[in-house]
């Protein structure tokens, strides 16, 4: 998902701030994802890679670095490899969602095939390991090996619980820790870990990327339910495809029969007709699970705030903090 365009916007001061980090980040995944051999693997790429991502994911990492004092070469690389981490995610889930648009533009998978998906997200995750490598630091390489099969347990995971009415608060935070936070810890980990920062204050770097990204995920979610956003998705996609969110999931958990019987025929059977997004809306206001959900994304929002409580002061911190309070601030 990409953040709105209000008025305040830290990711834009992230970006100034590491404008001459960013510039070659991507001049090296430009050149990283060059193939000679088979001309559709930079072709699928550039698609996504060029789509106007705002690099949320590599400038954590850069700023992680350059707030602890790093001043070697390798966050680049680190930062690229996030993004190519990223991007192969992205281009397996429009496979897997069967999704036909991704940043306001047709998705790969539409424009080419499934196959060319696929096969083209290996690559950039072999890519990826490629420029870890070059680190020549095995904990960073731990820790985006780590990162990278905690991606595909929460992509399994929510496979497994799609659909299932009996899906608990609890594996959707697994999920969302999983399919979200687990790249956003650990883009800020490995800031800390090639600057050679000890245990605790990697470990509050890990802490905030964990919180933000489930603020992040739980901040998505619910604006899938109500709101206009410039995201290139439509509302009530999760509704259309039977995904359990947080606000389904606690409305679910407040209904009466004939409540039950309504998202037993809508998620759990997948029948829906005309009305049924409409109805959905207003079972989770009723309930007031949209509410509820919003003070959950408040309250992530304030732990990955806290988690940089020991980090030395920074202006880097500063907009790492303010990025934290604008994730939520997109839901007032």
């Amino acid at each position: 998902m990409s953040l709105d365009h209000a008025a305040t916007k830290p990711h834009e001061q992230l970006a100034a701030a590491l404008a001459d980090d960013l510039t070659a980040v991507n001049v090296m995944i430009r050149d990283r994802m060059a193939s000679e051999h088979a001309p559709r693997i930079p072709q699928v790429t550039a698609h996504l890679v060029e789509a106007g991502g705002k690099r949320l994911r590599p400038m954590l990492t850069l700023a992680a670095a350059r707030m602890c004092g790093y001043d070697g070469p390798y966050h680049i690389h680190l930062a690229a490899t996030v993004e190519f981490i990223h991007t192969a995610t992205l281009l397996h889930d429009d496979v897997v969602d069967e999704s036909s648009q991704r940043r306001g533009r047709p998705t790969a998978n539409l424009l080419w095939d499934n196959t060319s998906s696929v096969l083209v997200g290996d690559y950039l995750f072999a890519r990826s390991f490629q420029l870890m490598v070059e680190t020549g630091s095995l904990r960073v390489l731990d820790i985006l090996a780590n990162a990278s099969a905690t991606i595909a347990e929460g992509e399994v995971l929510q496979l497994t619980a799609a659909a299932d009415l009996a899906t608990t608060e609890e594996i959707y935070i697994k999920v969302v820790r999983g399919k979200t936070a687990a790249l956003f810890s650990a883009a800020m980990e490995v800031g800390g870990e090639i600057a050679g920062q000890d245990a605790a204050t990697k470990q509050a770097l890990f802490d905030y990327g964990d919180a933000l990204g489930i603020a992040f995920q739980i901040v998505d979610d619910l604006l899938d339910y109500g709101g206009t956003k410039a995201t290139g998705k439509n509302v009530g996609d999760d509704f259309r495809e039977r995904k359990l969110t947080l606000p389904v999931i606690r409305a679910v958990a407040a209904v009466d029969a004939e409540e039950r019987a309504f998202w037993t025929r809508t998620i759990q059977k997948g029948r829906q007709e005309d009305g049924d997004l409409d109805h959905a809306i207003a079972l989770l206001h009723r309930h007031g699970t949209l509410e509820s959900t919003r003070q959950d994304a408040i309250a992530w929002a304030a732990k990955a705030k806290d988690a940089l409580g020991i980090i030395p002061d920074h202006p880097l911190k500063t907009m790492l903090v303010d990025l934290a309070d604008y994730v939520v601030a997109r839901l007032t």
